[in-house]
């Protein structure tokens, strides 16, 4: 059986607590022991990061950190092979979308935020003076610290990678908290660290669970500075107020329970597409899905339709099979929180368009399968309608006006994404600008200009990534005065 161990300090090291099992989604079967990390291992990966902050990392250029940068982005896609494998037997999804969105993109994260630090300006004032000769202000932007980087198991190289490069491009050491699910492409990494000659220290990761484990031992550590953590609110809320203690700047991309605004007078094959990938992609384990759907009376039943059938039509089969359009949820207890939640929607009285239960998946009898489903007929305050499932599950209900889809959609504490579907551009901008959403989509849905902020409002977040918003965080500005 494959072992993942830890990575500190350039070093691939055991855990002081007991070894966990890392299972394929697939199947269920162990795929791989994975060392667990104490108290022990996260103070000495804290250690590591912080030396490295004074050793060569940190006498380096700007010019040197780019360069370093561009070869980690070199050094994925030379083993994108390796990775890949990694990824699906992790995360149980279809290599179809693993290989054109997590490694490739993972990958790509390195080279957007190289260029991103390469270009980044600060401030310059002159100031007048008493004496006349006036003084001159700059701000020089430097590096945090030690990051804790706390990661989820959906997109596990993509997101990770998310955090990690633009803490690198400025400077930042980081300890790596991967999920317990998908421990496995954060390790490899750490060989593509050692290989392209990024000194020890400056990336490490430690392997364990949350609550009284690794990861709370990483977010309560006095010597990490900055935490970033994208997964679900209750985590979150943990996280911010572990780093109270110390006052230590938090980014956090939460949970979402995003809705859909489809108008009568959208072009419903470009919508039906759009909704088919939000609310069923990655089945459905997507920060950025759509769980309600809001459509304008008039195309009611007929989106409903269009939308049940779609929802049939994926097919399940082996994750490393390009035919394969449907995957497995992530593991057996989160398969049970999304039964649970079928089982809800019966119980108060949905109309069941498709879906609602279990496929048998030839092959694969001991996977986390269930079946893409669409719902109608339950009330705004069900507990389907309001909470986060992070399945492949969407409810639709009927709108008559602008109005009434706006409160609609506004009507939760999250506050995520949203989408809006319509060819009256008019009408686009003055609906998205009524919703309290971190980024609204009009007649797409995920697709993402890496330069622009993004994050959550209420409970779906704190702070904005992407772009120079990155760099904000991962940076402090240091005034200097020089009097002239």
């Amino acid at each position: 059986m494959n072992r993942v161990q830890n990575f500190i300090d350039g070093q691939f090291v055991d855990g002081s607590e007991p070894d966990f099992e890392n299972r394929f989604p697939a199947t269920g079967e162990v795929v791989s022991a994975v060392s667990c990390a104490g108290q022990d291992e996260v103070d000495r990966a804290v250690r590591a990061a912080k030396k490295a902050l004074t050793g060569p990392w940190g006498k380096m250029s700007v010019a040197e950190r780019i360069a370093l940068l561009r070869k980690l982005a070199d050094g994925i896609q030379a083993r994108f092979d390796e990775f890949l494998s990694a990824e699906i037997k992790d995360t149980g999804k279809p290599i179809s979308i693993a290989s054109h969105i997590d490694i490739p993109r993972g990958a790509a994260n390195f080279n957007v935020f190289a260029d991103q630090i390469a270009t980044v300006s600060t401030e310059t004032f002159q100031m007048a003076t008493p004496d006349g000769n006036g003084a001159l202000n700059y701000a020089l932007r430097m590096p945090r610290g030690v990051i804790g980087v706390v990661c989820p198991w959906n997109l596990p190289l993509l997101l990770m990678t998310w955090k990690v490069a633009p803490a690198l491009a400025c400077g930042n050491t980081v300890v790596v908290k991967p999920s317990e699910e998908t421990p496995t492409t954060a390790t490899l990494l750490g060989e593509v660290m050692n290989a392209v000659g990024i000194p020890h220290g400056v990336y490490n990761v430690v392997h364990g669970f949350g609550g009284g484990s690794t990861g709370e031992f990483l977010t309560s550590h006095p010597d990490v500075d900055a935490i970033t953590f994208t997964g679900e609110t209750v985590t979150g809320e943990a996280i911010m107020a572990a780093a109270s203690n110390g006052v230590r700047p938090v980014s956090l991309e939460l949970g979402g329970k995003n809705p859909a605004v489809v108008f009568d007078d959208a072009d419903i094959d470009a919508t039906l597409e759009g909704l088919g990938r939000s609310c069923f992609a990655n089945t459905g384990q997507v920060c950025l899905g759509t769980e309600r759907v809001y459509v304008q009376r008039g195309i009611f039943d007929e989106l409903v339709e269009k939308l049940g059938a779609k929802a049939k039509a994926y097919k399940f089969g082996d994750p490393f099979d390009k035919a394969t359009g449907m995957g497995p949820l992530i593991s057996a207890e989160h398969r049970r929180k999304v039964l649970g939640f079928y089982d809800k929607a019966r119980a108060d009285g949905a109309t069941i368009v498709a879906g609602g239960g279990v496929p048998d998946v030839d092959g694969f009898p001991g996977g986390y399968w269930v079946e893409p489903t669409v719902w109608t007929g339950l009330s705004a305050d069900s507990a389907v309608v309001t909470d986060e499932i992070f399945g492949p599950c969407t409810h639709l209900m009927p709108f008559d006006d602008e109005d009434e889809a706006v409160a609609l959609a506004n009507a939760s504490p999250y506050g995520l994404a949203a989408s809006i579907w319509t060819t009256n551009l008019t009408r686009a901008h003055r609906v998205a600008a009524q919703v309290d959403s971190g980024i609204t989509w009009v007649n797409c849905w995920f697709l993402r200009d890496l330069r622009t902020p993004f994050g959550g409002s209420k409970r779906s977040g704190i702070g904005r990534e992407g772009g120079i918003h990155s760099l904000e965080f991962y940076t402090e500005l240091r005034n200097v005065c020089i009097k002239l």
